[in-house]
Parts: C-alpha cells; sequence; structure tokens
C-alpha cells in the first residue's frame, strides 16, 4: 500500500572484528551516519498537499520556538507582530535574535546551522541571500536535498481529515509519495467534539453533540472510509496534561467505542502525546501553549485494557519520563517515542536517552524531528546524531568492560533497530 513503510536498505554485513575500547566511538559516529533513519513524527507535507507544506528562510525564522523568543529579546509585543506580513515578522527576528543577540538558544543554532549547510551567511545585516536562494529551488529536488542532508529516508506527517484546507486535497485524490508517510490525526474528534461534530454531520455521518445514539459507530465509520482512502501508517492525538482514561467523557467514549477498536482492526498503533497545558498564553498563538505533568495511570489502563492495540506513546514533562520507561517495561505492547517539543534540547535528551537505554535496551526509538518547516529536519537529526555518539559509545565501552565483545556489526544493528525497525515492526 502506498503508506508502507519503505524497506530496509541496511540488510547487508558489517565486519564483525571486536572493536577496542579506543575504536568504539568512531565507529559509533559512523554508523549513525551512515543509517538513514525513520522520523517517526513531523509536520511535514508531501508535496502534492501544495501550500501546506510549510519550507524556506522566513518559514524556518518564524517558526513559533523564535516567535517565543522574541518576545523576551524585544519591545515588539504580540498585538503589533501578528499585524506584520511574514517577511516583516522575519525580519523582526533575524534583528532581534541573530544580530542585536547571539544565537545560542537551540532554535536559533538551528537556523544558523541551517543556513551554514547550504553555504548561506549566517551573521549577514539582512536576509536577502538566503531568500533568493530558497526562491530558486525546485520543491522536489529540494526535498530530496534535504532529506539527503538530514541523512533520512522518509518522514511520517500529521494529517487532519477535518482540516477544511487539507481535507479537500485527500478527498480529491492527493498524489502519495513514498518519502511521506500519513498520519490520522484525531484532535478535532477527540479534544475539540463540540466544535467539529457539524462537519462530521455534514460530510453525511450521523453523530449528535453528545456523541450519544449513532455516534461512535459513525465515527468509526469515518475512520474506516479515511483510513481506505489515506492508508495511515497510525493514528495519533495530543492531549492535555489533565487526560484520564477511562473516562465518562465524549473523549474517553469515542477513545474506547471508535478509536481503539478501529485501530485493533486496522492493525496500526495509536500514537498518544500527553502532557499539553493549552494557551496558557493566548497572545502567543501557536508559541503560547505550556507543559503540565500527567497521571500516567491513563496509560497503564490502555495497555492493560486494550493488549490487542500497540501503543506509540511521548510525554512532554520531564517528570513523567521514568514513570514512562516503568510502563514500558511491563507493557509490550507500548513503545516510547521521541523527546518531545520542550524536550527537544540535548541536556535533557542525553538523559533521557541514557534512562532509556539502561532500563529498554534498543527497545525504544530515541526520536522524532517534530519539525513544522522542511529544512529543520537537517539540523534536528544533526543535533540528534550529535548528541546520542557519546551516549551509545559509553553504553558500548561500559559492554566490553563488562566482558561482553563489541563489534560493528552490533552497533549497526541497534542502530538500525532505534531509527527504523522499532517503528517498521
Amino acid at each position: 500500500m502506498s503508506s508502507a513503510i519503505i524497506e530496509d536498505p541496511l540488510a547487508k554485513s558489517a565486519p564483525s572484528k571486536t572493536l577496542s575500547p579506543e575504536e568504539i566511538p568512531a565507529a559509533v559516529r559512523e554508523e549513525l551516519e551512515a543509517t538513514p533513519f525513520i522520523d517517526v513524527h513531523t509536520h511535514l507535507f508531501m508535496p502534492s498537499l501544495g501550500k501546506l507544506g510549510l519550507w524556506g528562510i522566513d518559514e524556518l525564522i518564524t517558526y513559533h520556538y523564535l516567535e517565543a523568543e522574541l518576545f523576551r529579546s524585544s519591545d515588539l509585543k504580540p498585538e503589533a507582530y501578528w499585524q506584520l506580513s511574514k517577511r516583516e515578522k522575519a525580519d523582526a527576528i533575524w534583528k532581534a535574535l541573530f544580530i542585536e543577540n547571539t544565537p545560542v538558544s537551540e532554535a536559533t543554532r538551528g537556523v544558523v546551522a541551517v543556513l551554514n549547510a547550504f553555504g548561506l551567511p549566517t551573521s549577514g545585516a539582512d536576509l536577502a541571500e538566503a531568500r533568493h536562494f530558497f526562491a530558486a529551488q525546485d520543491l522536489q529536488a529540494h526535498v530530496g536535498n534535504v532529506f539527503k542532508m538530514a541523512g533520512i529516508s522518509e518522514v511520517v506527517m500529521t494529517n487532519d481529515p477535518l482540516d477544511p484546507e487539507e481535507a479537500p486535497l485527500w478527498e480529491n485524490g492527493a498524489a502519495p509519495d513514498p518519502q511521506f508517510h500519513p498520519v490520522l490525526r484525531l484532535d478535532r474528534i477527540l479534544n475539540k467534539w463540540s466544535d467539529n461534530w457539524r462537519v462530521l454531520v455534514a460530510k453525511g455521518y450521523a453523530v449528535e453533540e453528545g456523541a450519544g445514539g449513532k455516534s461512535a459507530a459513525e465515527v468509526r465509520r469515518f475512520l474506516a472510509d479515511w483510513h481506505a482512502r489515506m492508508q495511515p501508517v497510525y493514528m495519533a492525538v495530543s492531549l492535555p496534561d489533565t487526560f484520564q482514561f477511562p473516562e465518562e467523557s465524549v473523549r474517553g467514549r469515542l477513545l474506547a467505542e471508535a478509536v481503539l477498536p478501529a485501530c485493533r482492526e486496522f492493525g496500526i498503533p495509536l500514537s498518544v502525546m500527553i502532557g499539553v497545558r493549552y494557551q496558557v498564553n493566548p497572545e502567543l498563538r501557536l508559541a503560547g501553549d505550556g507543559v503540565g505533568r500527567a497521571d500516567l495511570r491513563a496509560v497503564e489502563h490502555l495497555c492493560t485494557g486494550y493488549r490487542g492495540n500497540r501503543f506509540l506513546i511521548s510525554v512532554l514533562s520531564r517528570e513523567n519520563q521514568h514513570e514512562l520507561c516503568v510502563y514500558a517495561r511491563k507493557f509490550s505492547n507500548l513503545m516510547p517515542f521521541g523527546c518531545w517539543w520542550f524536550l527537544n534540547n540535548p541536556s535533557i535528551v542525553e538523559e533521557i536517552t541514557r534512562e532509556r537505554l539502561e532500563m529498554l535496551g534498543t527497545s525504544f526509538i530515541p526520536q522524532h524531528s517534530d519539525a513544522r518547516v522542511l529544512e529543520q529536519v537537517i539540523y534536528k537529526w544533526r543535533n540528534t546524531r550529535r548528541t546520542l555518539a557519546p551516549i551509545l559509545a559509553n553504553s558500548y565501552r561500559l559492554l566490553a568492560s563488562d566482558g561482553r565483545p563489541v563489534t560493528r556489526l552490533d552497533i549497526r544493528a541497534d542502530i538500525t533497530r532505534l531509527f527504523r525497525t522499532n517503528l517498521m515492526r
């Protein structure tokens, strides 16, 4: 089917000679560089979805991480900022964060890394040269070049069947792309039912405002129709820190009676991302969400009550990470993945990855890019490789010190599992 993960290209032999402790770091770095990763969660779009896909310098600069930083380093107020054009917004951010201040934050360094990767000025007075460069790119060729630079073979999208801009593109037969895998996103159904049930009615599904009557069956029919149309690799929902399950609510009922049975029927996982505190500062719009510690007994109840289902789980709070690892040790139908959003900083990624390796071996997915702008995958995966190299090297050195020889074949197999086959399987 069109969304099937590309076959693993790494089924090849590797030297089986035992590595000395001194040889291990270089071998790890080389295998990380040579392995094409699968990006398990992004907000990117295949070219056939047109203007939904974001790319180029003005999109990179106006990324909401940088917008949040702008208001800490500039007198420009949000209400004035939102009145600017995209180009004016980018110019304001460039001036405040890259000229008047040193770009040492993770988000600003990421922009510098992208510019440098393309041989563009990283400290210029304006963005003219970068704009000229990106305007000259053919999108299809640019996608292939960016993926190569990022060291990824394919990405998993986030696709909303109730988005008024996106849904018609799918309904009109958007051309599939083997490098972009669809995901059926459920946030509008599960988190914003009161705003969206009428959209389902207008599409011919007999649902009710309180999700009673035939609503669950009709939502399941809707999911079946979109599964047939889209062929998603999983379904997904982002959830607040207050999420509980089971729960007497529209969300709880639709999860139990529609979403989970549909995932089981179609043989695909449900991706659950828990811990958002929505719009703690609405003035910042997309940048206005916060983080909260969640009660992960909801994860326990999902894994025990729905053993025929598989779950990809990511939690936003640093304080929830150890508990998630413990649950992963107990439930083989739970796959922890990524260091999401506010956790995607090298110091925190290092801590979480070490913890997961120590508790789970290689039975997790270390990272995803969460990229919203195409070129972000370049710096996000560069950072991942740079952060993981010493972590993995240290694990292998400890293993060798404890008496188990380590070969390049071991390292290649582990990296392939972490960044490819854990998702493929």
